[in-house]
């Protein structure tokens, strides 16, 4: 059990956390894919798409990527299991309108609400994201629960990424707090559980993939579940 006495700031991850991004992605590239007359069969692509893409983001995390290699190599990677072959101008215009679709539809996880609700009457709440400055505050604005976080760190805007411990340091300097009065809540064991670990800070891990980690560490598969550590 957590000692909630010593807990005062909680820091959540954004994507596949809070804001169901598999879902708004998907919606995205459906109107993407309308718009370009893409001819794939788009079921089909979203599900060799989707793991494409995480790696993708490890590799951008680990800074063996750009953004722009990040943005290109994810589509590149996945018509080409359609034996589909896109100028870079092509592939350039789809990823545009698709970070430009992405903030349009906005569903939270089951429970968001409410355990945003519950928290934010006991601890100041942080919002701590790998994802890209200007989409992250339009999926938050846009959802509604914007006004729930007293911070937002982006590693854009500070060009670092978790699990960097500069990243957790940088976000709970912005919060006027300290490690040991912080927890983090994600869905990256990587990224979210171990990086704030490494700075001292307590973890729940948000295990709605179903993935096998060490019983050392506290794990929730429903964000209902949180209250039972705070």
């Amino acid at each position: 059990m957590i000692n909630n006495i010593q807990i005062k700031d909680v820091f959540f991850d954004l994507d596949h956390t809070l804001w169901d991004f598999d879902k708004n992605s998907m919606l995205a590239y459906k109107r993407v894919f309308d718009k370009f007359e893409i001819d794939v069969d788009f079921d089909n692509f979203i599900k060799i798409y989707e793991p494409i893409n995480l790696v993708y983001w490890k590799k951008f995390r680990e800074e063996r990527i750009t953004k722009e290699e990040l943005r290109r190599g994810r589509l590149i990677d996945s018509f080409k299991i359609f034996n589909k072959e896109y100028a870079i101008l092509t592939i350039d215009k789809l990823a545009d309108s698709y970070i430009e679709e992405l903030p349009v539809d906005n569903y939270l996880f089951d429970g968001a609400l409410n355990i945003l609700d519950y928290l934010n009457e006991k601890y100041q709440l942080h919002i701590i994201t790998n994802g890209f400055e200007e989409v992250q505050y339009k999926k938050l604005k846009n959802s509604g629960i914007l006004h729930y976080f007293s911070t937002v760190t982006t590693s854009e805007g500070l060009g670092l990424k978790k699990p960097n411990p500069l990243m957790f340091m940088a976000a709970l300097d912005k919060a006027n707090t300290s490690a040991i009065h912080s927890i983090m809540i994600g869905d990256s064991f990587e990224a979210d559980i171990l990086g704030a670990k490494n700075i001292g800070m307590d973890t729940i891990f948000y295990n709605y993939r179903n993935e096998k980690i060490p019983d050392e560490f506290k794990i929730v598969n429903a964000l209902s579940e949180i209250k039972s550590y705070l």
